[in-house]
């Protein structure tokens, strides 16, 4: 028998076995941006800031996590904006997200009558032809757990969406978000 030939060793078959699926997974599991889609506006209340009166309102966010983990995020706030002043926010609670995962968030928003009478002639414009131009900007901080190390990560997501001030129907809209992951934190 020649002792230059090597037998067969199950137990390193199982570690290069194990170090490619790890490989595999770490390829499959690139950071990608998250979606938000703004689906309905719900107006909850008109509150009298004499002369003028604030609303609130309920914005219901479809939020979709397309990575292979989970994501925890701190508390923060939407600010909305109507012919580039702002107009109110809409804060978000903390939460998490499982891998792969859609979800419904209900964002409590609160928006200046003032503000919006400092753009009256504007306004009444756009209530006129039923459409208007909300802009909404947030970041989002958090961190994704893979295996045993927290990424952290921000996520700044820039909306504009076109409503109908009378019905607050959503006309259409365009979001874009952008994800930054730290790798040294």
């Amino acid at each position: 028998m020649n002792k230059d030939r090597r037998s067969f060793s199950w137990s390193s078959a199982a570690i290069g076995a194990a170090a490619a699926a790890a490989t595999a997974f770490v390829i499959s599991s690139k950071p990608r941006d998250p979606t938000f889609h703004l689906i309905s506006m719900d107006l909850t209340s008109l509150k009298l800031n004499f002369p003028l009166l604030d609303a609130e309102m309920i914005l219901t966010v479809h939020v979709t996590n397309p990575n292979v983990a989970p994501i925890h995020y701190s508390a923060t706030d939407m600010s909305i904006y109507y012919a580039g002043a702002l107009l109110g926010s809409a804060p978000v609670q903390a939460g998490s997200q499982p891998p792969h995962s859609c979800q419904l968030l209900r964002l409590p928003a609160r928006l200046s009558g003032l503000q919006l009478a400092h753009q009256g002639k504007k306004f009444l414009a756009d209530v006129a032809r039923r459409e208007m131009v909300l802009d909404s900007t947030v970041d989002i901080r958090g961190a994704a757990k893979v295996l045993w190390w927290d990424h952290k990560f921000k996520v700044h997501v820039d909306s504009h969406v076109i409503v109908d001030p009378v019905f607050l129907d959503v006309i259409d809209q365009e979001n874009k978000s952008e994800l930054e992951v730290f790798v040294n934190e």
